[in-house]
């Protein structure tokens, strides 16, 4: 009896950190990178205070309209797009 009491209390709380844990790990989507804050973009691989003031600079005259046009700002590469191109989008999700 002992034994099926502590399973039962293991599975319960196994459940509630997976419950709980599941929206923290899906995070919040996608960046918008037409619409984001420099806090969100210095959130990004290779993209410091410097880049994500460039970004905003940028957006401002050409909004973004593929993810790819991110190259057009000084100091993102393309390596700095490979690492970020699944955590950024140009729309709303």
């Amino acid at each position: 009896m002992q034994k099926l009491k502590m399973v039962s209390i293991l599975v319960l709380v196994a459940f509630l950190i997976v419950s709980f844990a599941q929206p923290v790990m899906a995070g919040k989507g996608k960046i918008n990178i037409n619409t984001a804050t420099k806090k969100e973009l210095v959130t990004l691989n290779g993209v410091g205070k410097k880049k994500a003031d460039r970004i905003i600079e940028y957006r401002e005259e050409h909004p973004f309209e593929k993810i790819e046009d991110l190259k057009n700002v000084q100091g993102i590469s393309q390596k700095t797009l490979d690492k970020n191109k699944d955590l950024i989008t140009v729309k709303d999700e």
